[in-house]
């Protein structure tokens, strides 16, 4: 059994909106809430064995405000009063307040040490664990090719504006209107080859091994678990590499905060969970997840409701 949250995107602040100006955001409400979602997981029977923490754990406010290590501090002492390991996605919010090189010396760092359970760049937090026996968890980062977080001067930024600036012709590069393919904005992100290489030589592995996996990322990689521009650039990339295997049973992502899902044609189950940050302080949005042989069962908090996801 495992936790799974996403969106916390925590602030010391007074509620907001979205971009949009549309959606109501509970910035300082959301500790509370994630207190709440610790709380029930401490006392769930049987126990969790880890959480999932799908990336945005703080929000990009911080960062004006100067305000980026207190809050992550603030949210991690939550999550560390679990007793078991937390697994964390870097997201957009992450790469806002932090560098990707500050965010390999912080606590949303969840790569194991060494190194050989992840591609050889270690700037990259993509890695595999094994969650149990015959069950897999491999952690991507959706922002491994991205403009964020990195120095406007490395080679990977420019080759990053070089993708981005050929689909998305605004502007402003976080504005999808009017784009062919609208995911192309500045506040997603993509997976390098090298990435997707190791990636599926890490499947080739669970499919000898006859494991079962759970696939993690912030960013959705599958249209119908997306709102179409929340979605991975090379999204299409990533699923061939799944549906090459047979070993993937399901795919977990945050990012979008209405929540989304489906199952593809090969039987994998993309689920997008809906975020903590736009949930109202009198409700919540956490889930727990029990593994069986032949089916995982969610169980919903608050805006996220029950399902059964048959493998």
């Amino acid at each position: 059994a495992f936790g799974v949250v996403a969106d916390i995107q925590f602030a010391d602040a007074e509620d907001g909106h979205d971009f949009g100006g549309y959606r109501r955001r509970y910035y300082r409400h959301s500790l509370r809430l994630l207190r709440e979602a610790v709380r029930e997981w401490a006392g769930e029977s049987p126990p969790i064995n880890f959480v999932l923490q799908l990336g945005d754990s703080i929000d990009g406010q911080n960062a004006r405000r100067g305000e980026a290590e207190s809050a992550l501090q603030q949210v991690l002492e939550v999550l560390g009063q679990l007793s078991v390991p937390v697994h964390h996605a870097w997201g957009n919010h992450e790469l806002y307040n932090f560098s990707r090189a500050r965010l390999v010396h912080t606590g949303l760092y969840s790569r194991p040490a060494g190194g050989s359970d992840g591609p050889p760049d270690t700037e990259c937090h993509a890695y595999h664990c094994s969650l149990a026996p015959r069950l897999r968890l491999v952690v991507l980062d959706s922002y491994d090719i991205s403009t964020l977080g990195r120095d406007p001067g490395s080679p990977r930024y420019q080759e990053s504006l070089r993708v981005l600036r050929q689909k998305n012709t605004n502007d402003d590069l976080n504005n999808p209107e009017g784009l062919k393919e609208p995911n192309f904005v500045a506040f997603n992100g993509g997976f390098s080859q090298a990435q997707l290489d190791w990636f599926d030589e890490v499947l080739k592995f669970s499919d000898e091994n006859q494991e079962k996996v759970i696939v993690m990322a912030h960013v959705p990689i599958h249209p119908c678990a997306s709102n179409g521009v929340c979605l991975a650039w090379n999204y299409e990339a990533a699923l061939s590499v799944i549906h090459t295997h047979r070993c993937v049973v399901c795919v977990l992502a945050g990012h979008l905060h209405d929540g989304a899902y489906c199952q593809d044609l090969h039987g994998v189950h993309h689920l997008t969970l809906e975020g903590l940050i736009e949930t109202p302080p009198d409700s919540n949005a956490f889930a727990t997840v029990h593994v069986y042989e032949d089916k995982m069962v969610l169980k919903g908090r608050g805006r996220i409701p029950d399902r059964v996801m048959h493998f």
